[in-house]
């Protein structure tokens, strides 16, 4: 299956290093080389880069690395496919409009006999469970709080709610953000940490490479790193327990109270015709 890489911070920070590792396992030091993605929110809008090539091949992949964007939500992929073609509408991160901003969207995971009656707010452009997933979510989203954009906390309640829901057709490791929070829900594996005073220096696992944190942060940055697999050798991570959805604001988990199991908010999603 697919890897993540989600990151979150209380100021703009640009994601070289975690990128710099996690792309070599686009084909170099794992399997993923079916395409790849990352996308970056910058004040109201995405930055989004997507290639059908395996990260490792790939010239835009190599841009990446090199060019330190700053962002506060950034949601990356590397994909090894298990439905839908090898091609550019198949790469994640998805994005979507609702409410006036952008969503931004990707999964690791295989959603067996996940056909959702779809009406046409939201639909695939590609082939995918994992698009699929996404337009429904946004699509269940809509209905459930009409015209006004909830608050995160809202937003937390239900998203334990829906990816619980659609985790039951399957694998369901997936990030989501609005450029205000990033949303996770881990079914079999993924790990955090927050990087914050006293910075160190961390060792890349896939790369020899390594950086000093001390002398490019400030005192008051906070840098939350989401991961499929720990990206460094010499840092402590936090493993994700299965089922688990966390929200990350301002480069930290947020504390919420959620329950252990809730019933839908709507109908599960019924076999299209």
């Amino acid at each position: 299956m697919c890897q993540l890489l989600g990151m979150n911070c209380n100021t703009p920070t640009d994601i070289v290093f975690s990128f710099t590792g996690f792309a070599t396992r686009g084909g170099l030091t794992d399997e993923h080389k079916d395409g790849w993605g990352i996308a970056f929110f910058e004040g109201s809008a995405v930055r989004l880069f997507v290639d059908h090539q395996s990260a490792v091949d790939s010239p835009v992949a190599e841009l990446i690395k090199r060019y330190p964007i700053k962002s506060k939500n950034v949601i990356a992929h590397i994909r090894k496919a298990t439905q839908g073609q090898v091609s550019l509408e198949n790469c994640h991160p998805f994005v979507r409009e609702c409410w006036g901003r952008y969503w931004v969207f990707a999964h690791n995971g295989d959603l067996k006999e996940f056909n959702p009656v779809l009406d046409g707010s939201f639909q695939p452009v590609g082939n995918t469970d994992s698009e699929r997933a996404f337009c429904y979510l946004l699509q269940r989203m809509r209905r459930h709080f009409g015209e006004q954009l909830p608050s995160v906390e809202q937003l937390a309640l239900f998203m334990h709610e829906i990816t619980a829901e659609i985790a039951s057709f399957g694998t369901f490791n997936m990030m989501l953000s609005n450029g205000e929070a990033l949303f996770t829900h881990c079914s079999t594996k993924l790990y955090y940490i927050v990087r914050q005073h006293p910075f160190s220096t961390a060792a890349l696992t896939d790369e020899d490479v390594a950086v000093d944190f001390s002398q490019v942060t400030t005192p008051a940055d906070k840098v939350a790193i989401i991961v499929t697999e720990p990206l460094t050798t010499n840092e402590q991570w936090t493993q994700c327990e299965s089922g688990q959805m966390l929200v990350f604001v301002d480069g930290d988990v947020l504390p919420l109270a959620l329950p252990a199991a809730l019933s839908p908010v709507l109908p599960a999603p019924q076999a299209a015709a």
